[in-house]
């Protein structure tokens, strides 16, 4: 853990950079270890094909970023990896928003880790 969820319309696929957001998010989660393990880091993007915004009478668009951690971190710390997280996902998108329709937005789900099952051997390589 922490897995990143981005949730993006289809209608920005071509101006998005999709790939280079992920890589920017690792970088700010791979910035907080040992906070976060790197070995335990995803990041993964998902294309919405299916949705509406709104009235649905514009071309408007939305990003909807999901942060999944497992329990036991500070509010603080929780607190400052939102932050940075939405930061960079806000000026990663800085020139769309400013030339169209667009809603950012993320989400902070932290659940018990009685609830996960886990299974990872690429901790070993980063314990090296």
């Amino acid at each position: 853990m922490p897995h990143i969820i981005v949730e993006y319309t289809g209608n920005i696929k071509k101006e998005a950079d999709i790939p280079h957001l992920l890589e920017k998010i690792n970088g700010v989660l791979i910035s907080k270890s040992p906070l976060f393990p790197v070995g335990g880091i995803r990041s993964r993007a998902i294309e919405l094909k299916d949705y509406r915004i709104a009235d649905g009478q514009e071309d408007d668009a939305f990003v909807h970023s999901t942060l999944k951690l497992g329990a036991g971190r500070s509010e603080a710390d929780k607190k400052t990896v939102c932050d940075e997280l939405f930061a960079v996902i806000s000026e990663h998108f800085e020139e769309l928003f400013a030339n169209r329709y667009l809603a950012l937005s993320l989400e902070l789900y932290e659940f018990s880790e009685a609830g996960t099952y886990k299974r990872n051997n690429i901790h070993e390589r980063f314990k090296k």
